[in-house]
């Protein structure tokens, strides 16, 4: 978790330390008290030990120079045809300019047809100097480089991808779509800019796009149109905006046609839309493969993307639509995300600042008291020695215990999962009983990161003064897998939470090299629960729910403000700040801070992380590949748990990402706040990870920081319960916020969970398809719609896979939500989750529902027929519960729908089960295929939308007729059930072989 000031960022609450009328938010839990291991004074670092240079980012700065006017660019000769495109060599065009580095002087470009929908242009420096690391270009072995299909060679099939070049006035290029005619990338009129630290190149954008992707950051799904994405790992409390955690430097591109009566097609501006009108889209996509900082910069009619550093490696994606960008995008270049295990998707626990095992052996009995699945409890660093990894308290957390209390939670069937953070703790050389095996191991086996001079790179984090692994020496994997099996052996978890990757440390370069003696120390800022810092925000909205306490709260607040102010003296004159800017010095790399400054939240690059001089055993400096290290950690890990269990999926849940992570991990959206608009800014979080490849993607349900209040848990706990990934997780010292706090919230909790826990063979089901063919799981209405305009900015709704769609309400005092109900104009329809009846809707308008609170409108989309089993408490019985169907007839009535059953956990399952069902004419089929046996039997199949009319209904199975006691149709609702099959096919397997249901 990163930390950030509890008390300022909630600047429209009221905060007081008084009693108001009986309601007063107690610091529950206070910070823990065995952090060290020697009775000294602990050190506390001063506050100056992580501040860094003050910068003003370029694009803030009214001085900045624009290299476009002074750069001359770029003119291109010594063309060649080669196996899959064309090479030439790009020479400056005149004088260098040398603006934020050093030009380079020779470029060679290489351009590859990959595939009929795949385009690549790389562009590098001609020589590279190796001895003063000048220029850095990203390893294949980091990041592998999408190769060309076999076969791919331009004669051997018609891409429909053309890039053409000119050399007027210099150097440029454009990206077509054959097949549309449409640009979708052209730099004429600009200047290639190619330094040592600064690349930039701009494209220009045509009126009708739709931005989505470059992350990752608190945003709406749809990208501003004046706006700048930058990208560079930071630990930060999910702050609006700006960069946080991951770094997936990928965008999609939608762009609407208005379809002419001749068929032609017009680009539609945004004032254009008519629902009376005809309307198509196309997609592509558009990946940067290079690890350093990015800058994009977005703009009406251009995109402007410099980077410090790299090369540029472009791959282009011509869809046409989202779902083949996606695929594409993830078969060539990220990979395909893993089959999780089943367990994973149920529900899941934790918060900073459960004391002990007792704790959390109270947690998992409340939850069966009150009768509220749970899967999983986590730990966050309360159970470690004093914060170091792979350890456990000696009094709170003893092993002996902790093996007892696992040995009973896994019997229940459920799951423990712990923390592990990137940074390893370095023992007091003076102080014997401080002493540390993990950091033994790992100095033995010479795996830290070091400074430029070849010593240590001593940081600092939780614990005190840290190193940090190299995931680039040639022993750290062997490390890494052999800490995983020793903390495994001490405690047998189920999955790794990977946090602190990004890598974080609290202090700007290595702060602990000649410190070490003070060890362990107390970060520079205090940890909430502290003395002087503890959590009195008041819940978001108290002011409404409470009103009398709040006035009084109000009253008294001010009265506090109006005594400092008198006693305070009047303002010092300010002066303009003076900020550090670097000159550029010609072949020289200035890596702690370059020339150009990127707008990052931090500002200093090394401000929280570790420092970009740091470096690792093959010289390569942190400057160069500081995006790519959670990336790193997370492949450890995950390969390390998959050489303790080899084939057992292995569960990762990481924080700093990067593009490809997703063949490895699962993400959460970091320490967000218990605030309404942090749940509505979940919905474009989910749907863009979905685009970068990562599909297991949750966030702290209720909020991370801050406390928590009903309604907001209330519907925030039945929002996430259709999430993939399910946690409630909060900060230390905030009031409790488990769903059994509050007796609405158990109630909606329950509700939601019902839903969710039915659904999960349909879930599955959708991760089978994402690990085997690509596709998403959570999708934005836009992509599933694609010919509706007004959908491109469509995030406060979404689908479940094809089948599901989700109209949450995410503003407090709300007791209905509009929705918009897709594709009604085409035939589309839809069914009340609920009521299973038919919704009446508007085609392009919003509908109002009603949503009072503990109701989450849901809805199924007529075509559809999903998968279920009886919901339970834990994913394990209901895996060994009896089967069901929701058939939801389309305007035809037909539907579709497809099932895949494993057993929930193997890498390489033995064997595995396939069902696809129809429904034509009255008849569903169900057609099996596979050698998995799963032994539950069939017990009712629910078909809405059925017509019937008044005449009896006879339902046969297999040509066997069914009595009518089992049998229902209501002509009102037009619902069909037919229940009790179970006992009518004598407990016969649901999918042992194919069967026919008629009515």
């Amino acid at each position: 978790m990163a930390y950030s000031n509890f008390a300022a960022w909630w600047t429209n609450v009221l905060l007081v330390s008084l009693t108001i009328n009986g309601y007063y938010p107690q610091p529950l839990y206070a910070a823990p008290s065995t952090r060290t291991t020697t009775a000294k004074p602990v050190f506390t670092m001063p506050a100056s030990a992580d501040q860094g240079a003050l910068l003003l980012p370029n694009i803030k700065d009214p001085d900045r120079v624009n290299a476009q006017d002074l750069c001359p660019g770029y003119l291109a000769s010594d063309v060649k045809e080669t196996t899959h495109g064309f090479s030439a060599r790009l020479s400056l065009a005149g004088e260098a300019c040398n603006v934020y580095g050093t030009d380079v002087e020779s470029l060679d470009l290489t351009v590859e047809y990959q595939s009929k929908d795949r385009l690549n242009v790389n562009i590098v420096p001609t020589h590279i100097d190796s001895s003063n690391r000048s220029h850095y270009i990203l390893s294949e072995d980091l990041v592998p480089k999408p190769k060309p299909d076999e076969h791919a060679k331009v004669t051997d099939h018609k891409p429909d991808l053309d890039f053409s070049w000119s050399n007027e006035p210099s150097f440029s290029f454009k990206v077509t779509r054959k097949s549309t005619g449409d640009v979708l990338f052209d730099t004429q009129g600009t200047v290639l800019v190619f330094e040592n630290q600064f690349v930039e190149f701009t494209s220009s954008l045509p009126q009708n796009h739709n931005l989505y992707g470059l992350g990752e950051r608190i945003h709406g799904l749809r990208l501003a149109k004046n706006f700048t994405a930058t990208i560079y790992a930071a630990d930060v409390g999910d702050p609006v905006d700006t960069n946080l955690y991951g770094s997936h430097p990928f965008y999609l591109d939608t762009r609407y046609f208005e379809v002419q009566e001749d068929g032609e097609l017009v680009p539609m501006a945004d004032e254009e839309h008519d629902t009376s009108r005809k309307y198509v889209s196309y997609s592509h996509g558009v990946f940067l493969r290079n690890a350093h900082g990015h800058e994009i910069l977005l703009q009406p009619d251009s995109l402007t993307w410099r980077t410090l550093g790299g090369s540029i490696d472009l791959y282009f994606y011509s869809g046409p639509s989202q779902p083949e960008v996606t695929k594409s995008f993830q078969l060539s270049a990220i990979g395909l995300p893993p089959l999780q295990q089943y367990y994973t998707f149920g529900f899941h626990q934790c918060r900073w600042g459960y004391k002990n095992w007792a704790e959390l052996e109270q947690l998992v009995s409340d939850f069966r008291k009150f009768e509220i699945p749970l899967e999983t409890v986590w730990s966050d660093i309360d159970f470690m020695r004093g914060y170091r990894d792979f350890t456990f308290d000696a009094v709170n957390y003893p092993i002996e215990e902790g093996k007892k209390f696992l040995s009973g939670l896994h019997e229940k069937g459920l799951h423990w999962i712990p923390m592990v953070d990137a940074a390893i703790y370095i023992p007091n050389p003076e102080d014997p009983s401080d002493a540390y095996a993990t950091y033994e191991r790992g100095n033995a086996s010479d795996v830290w990161l070091r400074n430029p001079d070849g010593t240590v790179y001593i940081g600092a984090v939780w614990p005190g003064y840290t190193v940090f692994p190299d995931l680039l020496a040639a022993n750290a994997q062997e490390w890494w897998t052999m800490e995983l099996k020793e903390f495994f052996e001490s405690a047998p978890y189920d999955g790794l939470w990977i946090d602190m990757n990004e890598v974080s440390s609290f202090c700007v370069g290595s702060c602990g090299s000649n410190n070490l003696t003070l060890n362990p120390v107390h970060p520079s800022f205090q940890l909430p629960g502290e003395p002087g810092n503890v959590i009195y925000d008041y819940p978001e909205g108290f002011n409404i729910t409470n009103a009398t306490e709040a006035a009084s709260a109000s009253s008294a607040s001010s009265a506090q403000e109006a005594s400092k102010t008198a006693t305070m003296p009047p303002p010092s004159t300010t002066t303009s700040p003076e900020y550090l800017r670097t000159t550029p010095t010609p072949g020289v790399r200035n890596v702690n801070h370059p020339p150009y400054v990127i707008n990052h939240v931090q500002g200093d690059l090394a401000v929280h992380a570790v420092s970009p001089n740091a470096t690792h055993v093959d010289g390569t400096l942190e400057y160069d590949i500081h995006n790519l290290y959670g990336h790193q950690l997370i492949n450890a890990t995950y390969h390390g748990l998959l050489s303790l269990f080899p084939n057992k999926r292995p569960f990762v849940l990481g924080r700093s990402t990067f593009s490809g992570s997703g063949k490895w991990t699962a993400h959460w959206g970091g320490d967000n706040q218990s605030r309404w608009a942090y749940m509505f800014f979940s919905i474009p979080q989910a749907l863009s990870f979905s685009l970068f490849g990562i599909p297991m993607f949750g966030v702290d349900t209720c909020g991370f920081n801050g406390n928590s209040d009903e309604e907001l848990c209330n519907r925030w706990m039945q929002l996430s319960a259709f999430f993939p990934f399910y946690r409630n997780h909060n900060v230390l010292s905030a009031i409790p916020q488990e769903p059994y706090i509050w007796s609405s919230v158990i109630e909606a909790s329950k509700k939601a969970m019902a839903i969710r826990y039915a659904l999960l063979p349909y879930i599955y089901t959708l991760f089978h398809q994402a690990h085997t063919i690509g596709s998403t799981v959570m999708r934005a209405l836009a992509w599933e719609f694609p010919n509706d305009p007004s959908l491109a900015s469509a995030d406060r709704q979404f689908l479940l896979g094809p089948s599901l769609m989700v109209v949450p309400v995410l503003q407090p005092q709300a007791t209905t939500v509009d929705g918009v109900f897709p594709g009604i104009a085409d035939g589309e329809i839809w069914y009340d989750w609920y009521t299973q009846t038919l919704f009446d809707a508007v085609a392009g308008k919003n509908t109002t529902i009603d949503a009072p609170l503990g109701h989450i409108p849901v809805y199924v989309r007529g075509g559809s027929i999903l998968p279920m089993q009886e919901p339970a408490l834990t994913t394990r019985e209901v895996r060994n519960s009896p089967w069901s169907l929701l058939v939801a007839l389309d305007g035809k009535a037909k539907a579709e729908g497809h099932l895949y059953v494993d057993d929930g956990e193997s890498v390489e399952p033995e064997s595995t089960l396939s069902v696809h069902f129809t429904v034509e004419n009255n008849r569903l089929h169900a057609v099996s295929d596979g050698t998995y046996e799963d032994k539950n039997s069939l017990d009712k199949i629910t078909i809405l939308g059925a017509d019937l009319g008044s005449s009896p209904c006879h339902v046969v199975l297999n040509g066997q007729e069914i009595p009518g006691q089992l049998v229902s149709y209501n002509q009102t609702s037009r619902v069909l059930a037919v229940t009790g099959l179970k006992e009518f096919t004598k407990g016969r397997c649901a999918w042992d072989e194919g069967w026919v249901l008629k009515w």
